[in-house]
Order: structure tokens, then C-alpha cells, then sequence
């Protein structure tokens, strides 16, 4: 019974573990390398552990490309620098990408912003004329 308790594959709680020692480690290495700005939104783990997509998101979504070529150029050694953290026997090979999500939301946003005024609320418009 203790075996059902768990939720988690092994797989997620590497992920998680990896997504919380590279948000430390990819913040020191935009520093260092003077990159723009990003952070570690997501890491997915494949099921034999042999790769990690690591996502990340920019504070200027126009200087993602420079970031995650940046970060990719610099993947070995901070795979080395996390085998130094995590008490792994292999650590994943790292392949960073741009995680886009926050840059959707926001067009979303500024769509549902720009329709008029009525759009945003037809019920009401829809109770008030039956109340009348």
C-alpha cells in the first residue's frame, strides 16, 4: 500500500528537483555570460533520464533568442555545476527553449482588452431587456 501513496514518478521529482537547482544556476550564468534576463518556467524529464528540456521565460520576449542560444552554448557546464548539486549517477543532458506561454496569455489579454465594451458582458445586456 505505501507503494500507491506515491504520485509522483521518479521522473517528476527529478524534474522538480532540477527546475528549483537551475533556477539558481541559469540565474548565475545570465549574470555572468551577460545575458538578458530569464527564468526557469518548466523542466521535462524523458523516462530513461538522458534529457531534460529545460523552458524558460524572458522579461523581453524580443531577447529570448539571444538568452536560450546563450544558455545552450552554456549547457555543459551548467549540467556540470548541477551534477555537483544533485546526487544523481547520470544528470540529464540539458536543451533549453523559450517558453512562450507568458507571451500567449499576454496577447490574449490585450484581445479580450480591445473588443468593445458590450462584448465583454452579453448576459447582461440579455437580463436587463427581459426585467424591462
Amino acid at each position: 500500500m505505501a507503494g500507491q501513496r506515491k504520485s509522483f514518478h521518479r521522473t517528476d521529482r527529478v524534474a522538480a528537483q532540477m527546475r528549483r537547482d537551475l533556477g539558481t544556476l541559469v540565474h548565475n550564468a545570465v549574470r555572468e555570460l551577460g545575458l538578458p534576463s530569464v527564468s526557469v518556467s518548466d523542466v521535462e524529464v524523458t523516462r530513461d533520464l538522458a534529457h531534460a528540456k529545460v523552458f524558460v521565460t524572458a522579461l523581453l520576449s524580443e531577447k529570448s533568442a539571444e538568452a536560450v542560444a546563450g544558455l545552450q552554448a552554456s549547457a555543459r557546464e551548467i549540467r556540470y555545476q548541477l551534477a555537483q548539486i544533485m546526487k544523481l549517477r547520470h544528470v540529464p543532458e540539458l536543451h533549453f527553449h523559450y517558453d512562450d506561454s507568458v507571451d500567449r496569455g499576454e496577447r490574449i489579454d490585450a484581445l479580450l482588452r480591445e473588443l468593445p465594451e458590450a462584448q465583454h458582458r452579453p448576459e447582461q445586456s440579455g437580463d436587463s431587456e427581459q426585467h424591462d
